[in-house]
């Protein structure tokens, strides 16, 4: 039944799409992040809708949609130059079945990063990407926010959807992508007009939000925590009243504290005693490994290079009672651990090339959006408008995915490069709409400064 409902909703987007066939972008959108065909049992697992999706989106852009307003910005063609650099560094990859493994999803994430932006010459098609990746997204919230409540998390024991321990359904992307879409829905909540602003969307605004926030709690993820913590000090900026913002997050916090399971208070314990945790430590270990490796390796070593790494540390180890511990350290020797870094694993795997252009693309979001905002807040209205609210919201969800990416290897993670791609629609559609109308204002200003001026001049001057 369930393969059932997922064809036939997917068929019905597909047929609706020879209208309208933006809609086989959200669809793609849809099926990249929810991956139904990891949900099902039987037919939609047989059936590659991804890549029927994929296929539809950029077909119908092709042949069936207008291109007038598109543009192809500076972003875009960094995202272009990376996408060829992994593939050259796929050929001479130090695994290569393993990278082309990862290259089979990594291309798809990068090149649909570089298009979707060309699809996006409205303010109805940003708000519809965006509403899709948060509802979508928040399926899987929802879903892991009532098994928390339920007393079903705990460390790598939230099943969501599929019991499946990869991508979004891993326990700390899926709290840095959750946390990384909370401005996005506060966004939708004020400025949607898909579903206008009322007390139903709101209500169901707040519950994501809550699902959101105890995500991290249900995977016991020490990048949610982090998330967390660097979202409310972003969130400073823009909210009206920063007291009372300040005061009711203490009180929320403060509230919270004694219904946060033990499990979950010890682990977090070990985000600045990380001698005492063999996975921290291990993370210390691999990013030394990396700085080495790279030091006789500058363009990297190709998709899951990390897969060459071994090295001996030291843990700690606490035993006795309360009153009387004893701390002794224990040699491990390990080989073969992920990054778990997103700047370590693009410095491994593409090498100082490879990072610089990745940083690079981050980092110009940031400033992309942070001039919109400039631009924007120069009258009241503008600070009030839906283009300084959605540069604001994917701003912070932005450089909370930066804050938690270096603890975890996402840098290739589609949903944040959707993010990204729905940025460089925003900067494109502002560029375009509201460009003209400064300069259009910058001439008329100059031309009437010249004509006061030649009426202003002596007679025989004229």
């Amino acid at each position: 039944m369930l393969d059932l409902f997922f064809i036939g909703f997917i068929g019905l987007v597909l047929l609706a799409g020879l209208k309208r066939p933006f809609l086989w972008v959200l669809l793609y959108i849809y099926i990249d992040i929810l991956a139904p065909q990891k949900i099902g049992w039987s037919l939609v697992t047989v059936i590659p809708v991804s890549l029927i999706a994929f296929v539809a989106a950029f077909g119908g852009w092709l042949a069936l949609d207008e291109k007038e307003g598109s543009r192809f910005t500076m972003r875009q063609a960094l995202l272009a130059i990376l996408l060829v650099y992994c593939g050259v560094s796929t050929l001479f990859a130090v695994f290569p079945e393993a990278a082309e493994a990862k290259w089979s999803w990594v291309w798809k994430a990068l090149l649909f990063a570089l298009f979707l932006p060309l699809t996006l010459r409205t303010r109805l098609r940003l708000e519809a990407v965006a509403l899709t990746m948060v509802l979508t997204l928040g399926a899987i919230v929802i879903s892991g926010g009532i098994k928390t409540l339920g007393g079903g998390g705990g460390y790598g024991m939230l099943h969501l959807f599929v019991n499946d321990n990869t991508g979004l359904y891993e326990g700390s992307i899926l709290s840095c992508a959750a946390i990384a879409s909370i401005p996005v829905a506060v966004w939708l909540m004020r400025h949607g007009t898909i579903f206008p602003p009322d007390w139903r969307v709101r209500i169901f605004g707040a519950g994501l939000i809550f699902s959101s926030l105890l995500i991290p709690i249900g995977t016991q993820a020490r990048t949610g925590l982090l998330c967390i913590g660097v979202l409310g000090v972003l969130m400073l900026r823009s909210v009206r009243y920063r007291t009372l913002y300040v005061a009711a997050a203490g009180l929320a916090f403060l509230a919270a504290v004694p219904f946060l399971p033990q499990s979950y208070v010890d682990r977090m314990g070990t985000i600045t005693k990380h001698e005492g945790d063999e996975s921290a430590s291990t993370r210390i270990a691999v990013w030394g490994w990396t700085l080495d490796y790279v030091k006789e390796h500058p363009l990297g070593g190709g998709f899951d290079v990390y897969r060459a790494n071994s090295f001996t540390y030291f843990t700690q180890v606490v035993t006795g009672p309360a009153d009387n511990r004893e701390v002794t350290y224990q040699e491990v020797t390990d080989r073969a651990r992920a990054f778990h870094s997103s700047y370590f694993e693009m410095l491994g795997e593409q090498g100082w090339p490879g990072l610089i252009l990745w940083v690079w693309i981050q980092l110009l979001g940031v400033w992309q959006m942070e001039k919109i905002r400039w631009r924007m807040a120069r009258s009241d209205a503008g600070k009030k408008s839906w283009q300084w609210g959605l540069a604001t919201a994917l701003q912070q969800g932005q450089i909370v995915y930066l804050v938690g990416s270096a603890f975890v290897g996402i840098a290739y993670q589609p949903f944040i490069f959707m993010l990204v791609g729905l940025q460089c629609g925003l900067w494109s559609y502002v560029q375009r709409t509201e460009a003209p109308a400064a300069r259009g204002k910058r001439h008329a200003l100059r031309d009437e400064k010249a004509r006061l001026s030649e009426d202003h001049r002596p007679a025989w001057q004229k």
